[in-house]
């Protein structure tokens, strides 16, 4: 687009883009377009001078940047049109990394571009020519460090991944303090081995993003895209980076990645649910990848990936897909609500995630079946300090140091003044553990087959893949599940004045791992487990839902109204009984259908769509 440069097309794009009701765009300026360096090199290949082509690098601001004058050209007349019909603009500054190729100068082929001082040094001076020249225009509404930087190279280590960041950063922000700064990264983890992290990222940059496609993120490319496991992927994601990072979080690239997996019918649908989602889980922002369809273009790496063909909202002759419409409906519905902003949902658990573990397997699946048990969580990782919280789950725990010992006895303590702790076993070692659990470990032993148990007031058998087994010896805790041999596999002991669950086998990584593992939760209540240590008494909610896969998230607006968002996450409609605490009732319905039945309310929410209820409480 920019060394193709066509003013009216451009023109045409953004006026039609404008038209259909969307607010704001990503643009890449392409890091060769706009900084063409080429290093020419003396005797024995020694570097000597970086020009543009064979001409000297002007002796301006521009020049001394390694900057195309006339692509800095186009982008002020691209900026001026946004501007003109009213959009704002996330700009990726360091765009090196597009659907699945890197773009870097000629002058920086085959170098790291992440690493190596002299391209580092260069892209410090693209990014403060650019912020310097641009910080004043209106149609900027952010600055984003790059589209996915972290796959243009390899880091060594997590300290270079941060000074890389940091310095992008710090470039942006010399030049223009009044702005966010938005990380552009995906793929990020909490753990110490993890070389980009969220904890880095909300360290340097103002706003965390995902990029939750399912096909290409760990465990999510399990079920159709218009059931539970998959819309809940960007909300689960984007949820785990802004509560680990204590940074917003914005879904800065979603889509279903084109017809072969997902019908435009079926797109529909998933969009409307993950809107739904996002917005009642506190999430910043929703953008489609991308604004039109590529199928007719020749160049790598349209030549090369099938995936990123036809994925826009707009077809090559500009007529548009079906999954516009959602967009602009739920745009329309959210602008004409009597509130400008959601307040966040009430939070029940806090979900630990630890080192040594599949980290995202354990927080995606304790998200999934804490949802179906009808309480919302929020993340943090075992080494950040202990947010409070009445009830604590430490999911799929793996290796002799998984916590560290301050952190483990801060968690046990407090559980001894009242919270409730669940912890399920992958192979750990934790210390101390017999007095606090009530059990005592006689043996353990490899498995050559997944474990299988039942619970107390569940008939049917759960069965979960696990590495080991540990038999138990219960000291003063009470079993609630059993193996089939009538080995204790599930606890729970009084400690102090709270309580510790322990499950001995890994269920949420190994529910991560099953496809259709959330798909049937009537016929496969795995959630049965999280109720069982889950109290709706202890909690500040006022309503409950008896359908596991309906969401319901509450929002309170002060101590006497809170708002109800229920999400039908399966492609059908249903009929679900909500049951409120008595002192409140339903003041009006805002989407949806809800009428009284007995001492319950009756609410119809179409398939993958939602039911928004205003709750007042009576004064009597």
């Amino acid at each position: 687009m920019w060394s193709d440069w066509r003013h009216d097309v451009v023109d045409d794009d953004l006026r039609q883009l404008a038209s259909a009701g969307l607010q704001v765009l990503r643009v890449f300026p392409l890091w060769p377009d706009f900084q063409p360096l080429k290093l020419l090199r003396g005797g024995e290949g020694a570097p000597y001078e970086f020009r543009l082509g064979e001409d000297p690098l002007p002796d301006d601001d521009c020049g001394r940047a390694g900057v195309s004058a006339t692509a800095v050209e186009h982008f002020q007349e691209f900026v001026d049109l946004a501007h003109k019909v009213g959009l704002k603009l996330v700009v990726g500054l360091v765009t090196g990394w597009m659907s699945g190729r890197l773009f870097v100068p000629p002058a920086f082929e085959g170098l790291n571009v992440l690493t190596d001082p002299v391209v580092i040094q260069w892209q410090v001076r693209l990014v403060r020519y650019l912020v310097c020249r641009f910080k004043d225009h209106p149609a900027i509404a952010a600055w984003d460090l790059g589209n996915e930087c972290n796959c243009m190279a390899a880091v060594p280590n997590r300290q270079a991944a941060w000074l890389w960041a940091a310095a992008i950063t710090n470039a942006i922000r010399v030049e223009d303090k009044s702005r966010p700064v938005v990380s552009g990264m995906h793929s990020l983890l909490p753990g110490r081995t993890a070389h980009w992290t969220m904890q880095d990222q909300a360290e340097i940059t103002d706003l965390l993003t995902t990029h939750p496609y399912p096909y290409f993120t760990p465990h999510c490319d399990q079920d159709p895209v218009n059931t539970m496991r998959t819309i809940l992927h960007s909300t689960a994601e984007s949820r785990f980076y802004a509560d680990i990072g204590g940074r917003p979080c914005l879904v800065e690239e979603i889509g279903t990645l084109g017809p072969i997996l997902a019908s435009e019918a079926v797109a529909v649908d998933f969009v409307r649910a993950c809107l739904f989602s996002l917005w009642a889980h506190d999430c910043h922002g929703f953008l489609w990848w991308c604004a039109f369809d590529q199928l007719h273009l020749e160049q790598a790496p349209y030549d090369w990936a099938a995936c990123e063909r036809e994925l826009g909202l707009f077809r090559r002759d500009r007529q548009a897909k079906p999954v516009l419409k959602v967009i602009q409906e739920f745009r329309s519905w959210l602008g004409e609500l009597p509130l400008k902003q959601l307040p966040p949902r009430q939070v029940d658990a806090v979900c630990i995630t630890t080192e040594g573990q599949d980290q995202w397997a354990a927080a995606y699946s304790s998200f999934i079946l804490a949802k179906q048990a009808g309480f919302d969580l929020e993340f943090q990782h075992a080494d950040q300090p202990l947010k409070p919280a009445q009830v604590y789950l430490v999911p799929s725990v793996s290796g002799m140091v998984s916590i560290s010992r301050r952190r483990w006895l801060e968690l046990l303590e407090a559980v001894k003044v009242g919270a409730t702790l669940y912890l399920s076993h992958d192979d750990c070692l934790l210390s101390p553990f017999t007095e606090p659990f009530g059990i005592e470990v006689q043996t353990r032993q490899r498995r050559n087959e997944p474990a299988t148990f039942t619970i107390d007031g569940v008939a049917a058998p759960f069965q979960v893949g696990a590495g080991v087994r540990l038999n138990l010896k219960p000291e003063r805790a009470q079993v609630l599940g059993r193996e089939l041999d009538g080995a204790p596999v599930f606890t729970c002991a009084s400690y102090g004045l709270g309580k510790i669950y322990f499950l001995a086998v890994p269920l949420e990584t190994a529910l991560a791992n099953r496809p259709g593992a959330f798909l049937d939760p009537k016929d496969h209540p795995y959630f049965k487990i999280y109720q069982a240590f889950w109290n709706p008494a202890r909690s500040a909610r006022v309503a409950r839902v008896d359908e596991p896969n309906v969401g319901l998230t509450e929002h309170p607006l002060d101590e006497l109204r809170r708002l109800l968002v229920l999400i039908q996450y399966d492609p059908v409609q249903i009929r679900a009984s909500l049951s409120l605490d008595p002192a409140w009732e339903v003041e009006a319905v805002w989407k949806g259908q809800a009428r009284p039945v007995g001492q319950s309310v009756e609410v119809v929410i179409d398939a993958n769509s939602a039911c928004v209820l205003l709750l007042k409480k009576s004064q009597g």
